[in-house]
């Protein structure tokens, strides 16, 4: 299926690794031309690189996300090589943290690093897309904004934010043509995650392949119809498909990319 991204250009956030990697790949693949952001200019200029080489269109925006002048400097080099059509949100930081642990400060850090990040970036490139008549905003959420667990609370109340904001800014982008829009992911076997989980698998008595710890972890800790982890390319796809004219009817909705581990309609 072509998605019609050709001659569009996508800024996706924290893309040098994980999600957000994969997610500008695909768009790449898709045919739009992409800006490829992060904190650390060599694994940025690293993906661009082969990005290029593989024959798509890629471009570089360095900057922390967290502080107004890296959020400027982020949006100025995205546009440097024309108007960006499609936001992707995705940069955030998570840590696994119980209650006691997670401090006000913590808290705070952690809002600005997931939220205000992504506010940062919309009202920074979002209205040169609504006076052009059209554009994408995708926001990275999770089902624990809505089912949060015992744990990371101070992760789970952002990711509620993330989703929040988003339906607002469909609401005040009505009849634009700019849509925004969520993808929730469920568990994604990023490599931070196998890597975390293949370190737990003993004193947890999950197994020791890879195999056995994956269906014990997944039976215990995030149980779903799939019956496994995500990919990132999963997560990937259902941005894409976003980001095209197909979901111009799509607005202000949350597309759960989650085996089912969210039960609901």
């Amino acid at each position: 299926m072509d998605l019609q991204l050709r001659q569009r250009r996508a800024l996706v956030t924290g893309s040098t690794s994980g999600l957000g990697e994969a997610t500008v790949r695909m768009l790449a693949a898709e045919g739009a031309a992409v800006v490829v952001h992060g904190r650390n200019a060599d694994r940025a200029h690293a993906i661009a690189d082969q990005i290029t080489a593989a024959g798509g269109h890629a471009s570089v925006a360095v900057g922390d996300l967290t502080t107004d002048t890296g959020a400027d400097a982020v949006a100025e080099g995205a546009v440097a090589g024309g108007p960006v059509d499609i936001l992707v949100n995705n940069a955030g930081a998570y840590e696994h943290l119980k209650w006691d642990e997670a401090t006000p400060n913590i808290w705070a850090s952690t809002y600005n690093q997931n939220v205000i990040s992504g506010v940062r970036m919309i009202q920074r490139l979002v209205p040169a897309m609504r006076e052009r008549g059209w554009g994408r905003v995708i926001t990275i959420g999770g089902g624990l904004g809505g089912q949060p667990m015992n744990t990371h609370p101070q992760y789970n109340a952002t990711l509620a934010a993330r989703h929040n904001l988003a339906v607002s800014l469909a609401r005040e982008l009505k009849g634009t043509g700019v849509t925004s829009n969520v993808v929730a992911p469920g568990a994604i076997l990023v490599p931070a995650v196998r890597k975390l989980l293949m370190e737990v698998a003993d004193e947890r008595g999950w197994g020791s392949t890879w195999p056995e710890i994956e269906e014990n972890c997944v039976r215990e800790v995030v149980p779903n119809d799939a019956n496994r982890f995500g990919h990132p390319d999963e997560i990937a796809g259902a941005v894409a498909y976003l980001c095209g004219p197909l979901a111009d009817y799509i607005s202000g909705a949350s597309l759960r990319v989650d085996g089912g581990s969210v039960r609901g309609v």
